[in-house]
């Protein structure tokens, strides 16, 4: 029984052959493929992609996406201590005591 595991484990085992003519693939030539679409995608890929394209001066000052996210990070956070700041203060209305 032990030998029959071991055939088994033997075949389970083999490495699958990865050259071309084992695989029957048949080739394509480019003609059959047709004429390619310039831009075809673009749009979906501009939707879906979250890539900036910063201005010359911009990208000077911002080498790295480290240090743009650093600064935004920081612009959001004094943005939003700011509107605390300037946004009156909320007043709870106090309930009058039962005299």
């Amino acid at each position: 029984m032990s030998e029959s595991l071991a055939q088994e484990r033997q075949l389970v085992m083999k490495k699958i052959s990865t050259t071309m003519d084992d695989q029957n693939i048949t080739e394509v030539k480019r003609e059959k493929l047709g004429v390619g679409v310039r831009g075809k995608y673009f749009t979906q890929f501009k939707q879906d992609s979250n890539v900036v394209i910063l201005q010359p001066e911009i990208q000077k000052a911002f080498p790295t996406s480290e240090a743009v996210n650093k600064a935004l990070a920081t612009l959001l956070t004094i943005a939003q201590e700011t509107r605390n700041l300037t946004e009156p203060a909320k007043r709870t209305s106090r309930k009058r005591a039962a005299v």
